[in-house]
């Protein structure tokens, strides 16, 4: 499959942390995830750091939308913790789920080890003709939710578009 020669269109991250978005920490995640969406064939537009508030969270993925981005990802906030809402934030926000691709990354992430990413309430979806995707927070997660989303987001993508998947 030759999809990672060309562009797949433009993508953004969200950092849902609250001690990187208050300065307290440097944001370990960011830089791994443009890292990966560019080896998929990506243009990465920026990485926005919001604190784990709804409100925050939904205003970040509503201006990607209206931007126009293809793909946002979410890092964080998926847990079970009461300061988790990253996907309380981003299920006001899309059209339709596709608790298909959801499942695949909490079953590939559990797999490999990553315990947050077994117990992950993210949620995937679309708004408009964006894709969203919320990831746990670990590095593991990160890693493993991205190889699962590899294969599948460019079909996603096609289909967003209007272009024939084959």
């Amino acid at each position: 499959m030759e999809r990672s020669a060309q562009r797949l269109g433009r993508a953004l991250i969200v950092i849902v942390d609250d001690k990187v978005a208050h300065g307290e920490h440097e944001d370990a995640t960011g830089p791994l995830v443009t890292e990966l969406l560019e080896e998929t064939g990506f243009i990465v537009d920026g990485t926005v750091v919001v604190a784990g508030e709804t409100v925050d969270i939904r205003n970040a993925l509503n201006t990607a939308v209206i931007g126009g981005v293809d793909l946002v990802v979410t890092v964080g906030g998926t847990g079970v913790s009461p300061r988790d809402v990253t996907p309380d934030a981003t299920q006001g926000v899309l059209d339709r789920p596709i608790p298909g691709i959801a499942e695949a990354i909490r079953s590939s992430g559990l797999a490999a080890g990553a315990v947050d990413a077994g117990v992950s309430r993210g949620l995937v979806g679309v708004s408009g003709s964006t894709l969203v995707v919320n990831l746990a927070g670990s590095r593991g997660a990160v890693r493993d939710g991205m190889a699962t989303l590899s294969a599948l987001v460019p079909y996603v993508i096609d289909e967003l578009s209007g272009l024939e998947g084959n």
